[in-house]
């Protein structure tokens, strides 16, 4: 896995609502999920940047950088966002002007839904950042070990919500 992408999207993970937790009385959850949106666009530019040797099977069993990042969006960010950004943005036009947008947005039904659906995100992308912070030889977000970390070792154990299953050989 390149080192050098691996450290740039651990960066990128670690330093936002991705894997830092959001508590109830702080943040706006029209933030949180522009952060999550925002790594498509860093996580591409990175792609793009290391070229195609990051997406190059290993020979070791272990996942390659380009398939975690796809992997990362496609089945860790991707999911919340196609469900909760459109609600959220339909909600958010409906504000009355004189409501600030934390009134609003905490005023709204299913605001402790999308809280949750935030935090188990999070976890599973706590796991993905663990795995880069390996790759990277960074601090892992955790103490404990990633979910995840077995399943670098195996050849054929998929990612959590992942159902095109590892790549590397």
């Amino acid at each position: 896995m390149g080192r050098r992408a691996a450290r740039e999207l651990y960066v990128e993970l670690v330093t936002r609502v991705s894997v830092v937790p959001l508590r109830q009385d702080e943040g706006l959850l029209r933030e949180a999920l522009s952060s999550l949106y925002s790594l498509f666009g860093t996580t591409r530019g990175t792609l793009r940047r290391h070229g195609p040797e990051i997406a190059e099977p290993k020979q070791d069993g272990q996942y390659n950088f380009g398939y975690l990042a796809v992997a990362m969006l496609n089945y860790g960010v991707r999911p919340l966002l196609a469900r909760r950004h459109p609600a959220l943005e339909d909600r958010e036009h409906r504000r009355p002007v004189d409501r600030s947008r934390r009134d609003h947005e905490s005023a709204r039904p299913r605001s402790d839904r999308l809280r949750t659906a935030l935090r188990d995100t999070r976890q599973l992308l706590t796991a993905y950042a663990d795995l880069l912070a390996t790759a990277c030889a960074a601090s892992p977000t955790s103490s404990k070990p990633s979910p995840l970390a077995n399943e670098r070792q195996s050849r054929t154990a998929p990612l959590p919500l992942c159902p095109l299953g590892p790549v590397g050989c």
